[in-house]
């Protein structure tokens, strides 16, 4: 089963079990991360999963045409402490090509953007 680490707003890391085909929103709820609430149920009306893909995995946690939705797009504007590698987790499944994916909650202490 491939794993994936979410980096926690201390800044520790949390490694968890990654099953296939579940978002990374539902990988956090299954794992009680707080910090990823996912209050519209992976559906893009809120921004309560947005979290920080760690750079080395932006590309690879893309659509397969290479660009966020434009939907997502409009929901990550309501989101707090954008930066620049800010998702939507509902929006990103996990396969084997993801595992060991990272992962940060908004305000997690890391040196990434």
């Amino acid at each position: 089963m491939p794993k994936m680490t979410f980096i926690m707003k201390d800044g520790s890391p949390m490694e968890v079990d990654a099953p296939k085909g579940l978002s990374v929103m539902e990988i956090a709820q299954k794992n009680k991360i707080d910090a990823i609430e996912g209050a519209c149920g992976g559906s893009l009306s809120c921004a309560t999963c947005h979290a920080y893909i760690h750079p080395d995995w932006v590309e690879k946690t893309m659509p397969d045409d290479g660009e966020i939705s434009e939907e997502e797009e409009d929901m990550l504007d309501l989101a707090f402490e954008l930066r620049k590698t800010s998702r939507l987790s509902c929006q990103i499944r996990m396969s084997e090509d993801l595992d060991g994916l990272i992962v940060a909650l908004p305000g997690a202490k890391v040196d990434w953007s």
